[in-house]
């Protein structure tokens, strides 16, 4: 077809595709900070210095001081590294699982099938904050607790998903053709059922890193996850709340963080409108 006859909507680039390529240049962009910030700012974001208490921005402080004189910088930068870190820890740990016991699910059906529902259907008659809190009951403040139950919410998701679509595609003509032929099943997930989920389960990747920061930084602001003096961005705007009329730019830095890194994510989520 030439470009004359073409439609003029087919020859635009997609916007929601533009979209996703801001959100993957501002993740992208977060996560250099959040990987080479700790490294090349070489602050101790634990050091305390009284006289230089709420710091304004500039001088010898680039972000100013919090309450205790500590970098803000040099907190931040750590800070997005332990969110973006654990965020991507979770989302991995719940998405292998979840695809692969989808997959499972959808291609041998049965028993396996109904266990593997019940069991997430368990899990989702808690709410998902609620299950990480009963965890973190057991050892408030720690990184495994809560790594682990928000792993244990997420997976659910991905399972689900990939259970849905993947039995859709195996009662597709093609791949029944392909099961007579003598195709293994090695065979018909790599070449026909893994390429039709990626999108899927890429899009739930993104939302799945979104939701984990957000818990993390919730529940870090309700004292019930990680604790000062680790630089966690939740935790910092408690820690800094009271002082927000003295320094309101102090306050709103790690909010903005988290911001950014969730809006990134969000939009790289976003799904095609063709």
């Amino acid at each position: 077809m030439s470009t004359e006859s073409a439609s003029p909507s087919l020859l635009r680039p997609s916007p929601v595709s533009f979209t996703r390529v801001i959100g993957a240049a501002l993740v992208l962009a977060l996560a250099a900070f959040a990987v080479l910030g700790p490294w090349l700012v070489q602050a101790d974001p634990a050091k305390q210095d009284f006289s230089a208490s709420l710091a304004p921005i500039g001088g010898e402080y680039l972000l100013g001081a919090d309450h205790y004189g500590r970098s803000l910088l040099a907190r931040l930068a750590h800070g997005a590294r332990l969110s973006f870190g654990m965020a991507l820890l979770t989302m991995l740990t719940a998405a292998i699982p979840g695809v692969l016991l989808g997959l499972a699910a959808a291609w041998r059906g049965g028993w396996l099938e109904w266990t593997l529902e019940l069991l997430a259907n368990i899990v989702l008659a808690l709410p998902g904050l609620m299950l990480v809190l009963l965890l973190l009951a057991f050892a408030p403040g720690n990184f495994g607790p809560l790594y682990f139950g928000l792993a244990l919410t997420l997976w659910v998701e991905f399972y689900r998903i990939t259970r849905a679509t993947t039995a859709t595609i195996l009662k597709q003509p093609h791949i029944e053709a392909a099961k007579l032929l003598g195709f293994g099943s090695g065979y018909i997930l790599r070449s026909y059922v893994l390429p039709s989920i990626a999108p899927l389960i890429a899009t739930l990747a993104a939302f799945a890193m979104a939701t984990a920061i957000i818990a993390i930084s919730t529940l870090s602001a309700i004292s019930v996850g990680l604790q000062p003096p680790t630089p966690e961005l939740g935790s910092m705007i408690v820690e800094l709340l009271p002082y927000y009329a003295e320094a309101p730019v102090h306050v709103l830095l790690p909010a903005i963080l988290i911001f950014l890194l969730v809006l990134g994510l969000q939009l790289i989520a976003q799904k095609d409108s063709r």
